[in-house]
């Protein structure tokens, strides 16, 4: 890869933290930076490790297939995707599963020549095992941890040779003195027969202080240092009343204690009006450099408006210090900022992860499989796709993204708040029920969909949205020729533009200023992010039709 001049300059906006209404300055910096998110888009609930002079990160992925998407860096800086975790269709299969369901909080671990990813499918059979020795794979299918009652597992490897597995779990006795009580409870963990050993044990009642009915304690890992045993976890549920806290014991299995100045990362208790707001900080994991420093990966969400935000749960990364014998996430401030210096000076690469920054990223279609960045809507039992000739074709089928099933769907993460997709496509049909084009999908009950189809004896270009029954026309237009055509979604963060073109440059707007709020996870709920995707259905009917899609491109500006 191209490197960049070591030396750069940089923006960087400073705050004061004297109250809460930050004030911004800008102070001009030379040295090394890296961006924040790191991973920009949908990929929430990171977890790190190192392992052989790499660091490796993973992420949620819910009712998407692939499944886990695993990450490399030599320096924390610079990221690429190797791989899936699951990858494979014996090892996960997501067929009936909503889509913030399936695959939750995965967490990786690097023990002895071994890398650990545990996790939950969520309305499946629950916590699973996988390990490889390749990190890019192959991953060994599943095996499953029944005694493991509750999400978010997270191995932990003892410097006493002991190996033990911690959660969220239920309430002691399972009865919620409150809504949003649960509990981090551990069991001793075989690691050569992948299974539990002894009793289980409660380590958190709650939260930092149950009198105050702290909810949603989730998303534990431990670590050792300083003669104690330190657990991190989320606190606060996954929305702006997010955070991460801390605990330390003598020994493993406690008593734990509660910092004092927990949380030791939020961004709840700042400004809603503040600059560039970064929210709903937490779910966080932690690990050490080769220099003895520490660093912590989260997620955040970045909305347009204070509130909505159609990109997801993103992950971050921020500098970790130990202060009194106490992790603290040194975000230079209260604020999350979008630049830190780099970790021991690295050069941040022209294109480290190439679907961050500002960037075009044109896909011609001119390999003989799609690239891991590539998502599927549930698992695919039929090849209904394939790549040749430089283009992708991609059958027609009756399913549909407003059912629980596996539809004629290939997506790529919303990453940026502005910017656009386009694709040029061939797709001719007589029938009313057949469509082919983009998408812009949040869940099965709100997306857009920009398609070609036939109405009225004509070929025409249509706008659909989400309803109860399906899909409700927003605008249509009939075509004036039944050649390749080009499809546009611009995305001006509380807007999107709906565009196409025909065999020329010369874009028509068939629909501007749709409401991008309604993809929002505020209005669709959910964990996911938006995804545009080439998608084509015959709408529940039998269908031997075929689209071909010649590239697909994505450019952005924010």
């Amino acid at each position: 890869m191209k490197k960049i001049i070591s030396i750069v300059l940089v923006m960087v906006v400073v705050y004061s933290c004297s109250n809460k209404k930050e004030q911004p300055k800008i102070v001009k910096q030379e040295s090394n930076y890296y961006s924040n998110p790191i991973l920009q888009g949908f990929y929430p609930d990171p977890s790190i490790c190192k392992a052989n002079e790499n660091y490796y990160l993973i992420n949620s992925s819910f009712a998407y297939f692939p499944g886990i998407p695993i990450f490399k860096s030599p320096d924390l800086v610079n990221w690429e995707q190797i791989g899936n975790v699951l990858d494979r269709a014996e090892q996960l299969d997501l067929s009936g599963f909503g889509v913030s369901r399936g695959i939750f909080a995965p967490a990786i671990r690097y023990h002895n020549g071994i890398f650990y990813v545990v996790c939950t499918l969520v309305d499946g059979k629950n916590n699973f095992v996988v390990t490889a020795t390749n990190p890019e794979g192959p991953w060994s299918n599943p095996t499953w941890i029944p005694e493991v009652e509750g999400i978010d597992p997270s191995l932990f490897f003892a410097k006493n040779g002991k190996s033990y597995i911690v959660y969220n779990s239920i309430p002691p006795n399972n009865v919620s003195l409150y809504d949003g009580h649960r509990t981090i409870k551990m069991y001793e963990f075989d690691i050569e027969n992948l299974k539990v050993s002894g009793q289980e044990k409660l380590l958190i009642n709650g939260g930092t202080d149950i009198s105050k009915k702290p909810i949603w304690i989730e998303g534990p890992h431990i670590f050792q240092k300083y003669g104690f045993y330190y657990l991190i976890a989320a606190e606060g549920g996954t929305a702006e009343e997010h955070s991460e806290v801390v605990f330390k014991s003598k020994t493993i299995e406690g008593p734990y204690e509660s910092y004092k100045n927990n949380p030791i990362l939020t961004q709840r208790h700042l400004d809603d009006n503040r600059l560039n707001p970064i929210t709903s900080t937490g779910h966080a994991d932690m690990v050490e450099d080769n220099n003895g420093n520490w660093w912590g990966v989260f997620l955040g969400c970045r909305p347009y408006d204070r509130i909505h935000y159609n990109t997801g749960r993103e992950t971050f990364l921020a500098p970790v210090e130990w202060q009194n014998e106490w992790p603290i996430f040194n975000l230079n401030g209260d604020v999350v900022r979008k630049f830190y210096p780099t970790p021991n000076n690295v050069v941040k690469a022209d294109k480290s992860f190439k679907y961050s920054g500002e960037y075009t990223h044109r896909e011609e279609f001119n390999n003989s499989e799609l690239g891991f960045e590539w998502l599927f809507l549930r698992t695919p039992k039929e090849r209904w796709y394939q790549i040749s000739d430089d283009a992708l074709m991609i059958t027609t089928r009756p399913e549909t993204v407003s059912e629980n099933v596996n539809p004629s769907f290939i997506g790529h993460r919303q990453q940026h708040i502005k910017g656009n997709v386009s694709t040029e496509m061939l797709f001719e049909t007589d029938k009313t029920n057949e469509k082919a084009g983009l998408i812009t999908f949040q869940n099965e009950s709100h997306f857009y969909y920009l398609c070609k189809s036939f109405k009225n004896g004509k070929a025409v270009i249509q706008l659909y949205q989400s309803s109860e029954n399906g899909m409700e026309e927003l605008a249509s237009k009939a075509l004036k020729t039944k050649q390749q055509i080009k499809l546009k979604i611009e995305s001006q963060g509380t807007a999107y533009n709906f565009l196409y073109s025909e065999g020329d440059d010369n874009w028509v707007n068939l629909k501007e200023g749709v409401d991008a709020r309604y993809l929002s996870t505020k209005q669709a709920g959910g964990f996911v992010g938006t995804i545009y995707a080439m998608y084509t259905t015959s709408l529940g009917l039998k269908s031997s039709n075929k689209v071909v899609f010649n590239w697909f491109e994505i450019e952005n500006s924010d």
